[in-house]
């Protein structure tokens, strides 16, 4: 009995010791230090306007859902810093529907990013050369195009997507090192 007894005590701790495994997402490898991070509005350099304004809400979002730091919309008091580009953005046809008329549309973003230390100065993560591509469906009314205000909500509605992606892309690498 107290055989039995020893080896359910070691199968429990052992299975409670874990695997050091931690769920994705929920990980930080940046200093202890930082808890306060600055995330201006990002600079742009593209023909968009105000896309700008949609990345930056998205990645300050990303950052306030990881729920471990607080974003701060400028530089003061912040331990650390984010700051970026969107270098440019392309909307390219794909696809065409029956009509021959453009359908589906590749959007692009180029931009750039850094992550610094405030106190240090040091450059913690950045990527000059990051490229977000998604394609969407652009609607039609029968054999005609849609007027220019609807195509301009879903192009609205790409940036949005896109801009999602963007985010979690770029939070998860500066929090996980990726």
């Amino acid at each position: 009995m107290r055989w039995l007894a020893a080896v359910l005590l070691c199968a429990c701790v052992a299975a409670s010791s874990g695997c050091g495994y931690a769920l994705a997402g929920r990980g930080s490898f940046l200093p202890t230090t930082i808890k306060v991070v600055g995330i201006p509005k990002l600079e742009n350099r593209s023909t968009f306007f105000q896309v700008e304004d949609i990345l930056t809400e998205k990645i300050r979002a990303e950052f306030i859902g990881r729920g471990k730091y607080t974003v701060r919309p400028e530089e003061a008091g912040a331990d650390a810093l984010l700051t970026g580009e969107v270098l440019a953005i392309s909307v390219v046809p794909v696809g065409i529907n029956n009509e021959q008329l453009a359908s589906r549309y590749l959007f692009t973003v180029a931009m750039k990013m850094a992550f610094t230390d405030a106190h240090t100065q040091d450059v913690i993560w950045s990527d000059d050369s990051l490229v977000f591509r998604g394609e969407y469906d652009l609607q039609t009314r029968g054999n005609v195009a849609i007027p220019g205000e609807t195509f301009l909500d879903q192009e609205r509605s790409s940036v949005d997507r896109i801009a999602t992606d963007v985010a979690r892309t770029v939070v998860t690498a500066i929090l996980e090192a990726f």
